[in-house]
């Protein structure tokens, strides 16, 4: 059964939809370092740095294309990032990770598309960042709102737990979780700064 929400997640001491490619050169020089401290005291397990920045900006290149392709009509150049229904696992990347739930319905058709997993494994540059990736039937495809229920009656909605060797990303399941990529302020407008 497909959840009826999303849910954001975010660091503590954090607003929610914060995003790195909203940033300057020096803002994300600034995060990433932040980052790693985090990472090398225990307190959160993504790994940042260039190779992770220049590999989002091709995945959101290329998934807000696709996106325009099926008709969307994206506001923003990078989406907001959720995760369909809750990820027990996206949860545990960070200590004391924050979550918001946004209702599906609030999310207009037209700003908003969703991947099989998350964009990153679903765009297909793993590869040329020396990350091998085995094809699915869902990788290289945007889906609208409307095609969720028939993505799920399919592949279902993943939904693993976090276990200790996670804190090693080359440990990471394939598939976490369905991503949701908001791509307007305005349905969460009053979460985001000032």
């Amino acid at each position: 059964m497909r959840p009826d929400f999303a849910t954001h997640y975010y660091l503590p001491g954090r607003r929610p939809f914060l995003s790195l490619s909203n940033l300057n050169s020096e803002g994300v020089r600034a995060v990433e370092q932040e980052m790693a401290q985090l990472r090398a005291a225990g307190n959160q397990f993504r790994p940042f740095g260039r190779r992770y920045v220049e590999w989002r900006k091709l995945t959101e290149e290329r998934l807000r294309q696709l996106f325009i392709a099926r008709g969307g009509r994206p506001q923003r150049t990078a989406p907001h990032y959720l995760v369909l229904g809750e990820s027990p696992w996206f949860e545990h990347l960070a200590a004391g990770m924050r979550a918001l739930r946004v209702p599906l319905r609030s999310l207009p058709r037209d700003v908003t598309s969703a991947t099989r997993p998350d964009s990153f494994a679903a765009m297909e540059f793993g590869p040329r960042f020396g990350f091998p990736q085995e094809a699915k039937p869902y990788h290289g495809r945007v889906f609208l709102l409307d095609e969720l229920n028939d993505l799920i009656a399919e592949f279902g909605v993943p939904a693993p737990s976090w276990e200790e060797h996670h804190e090693d990303w080359r440990q990471w399941p394939d598939d976490a979780y369905v991503e949701i990529q908001l791509w307007s302020d305005d349905p969460v407008r009053e979460h985001l700064a000032p």
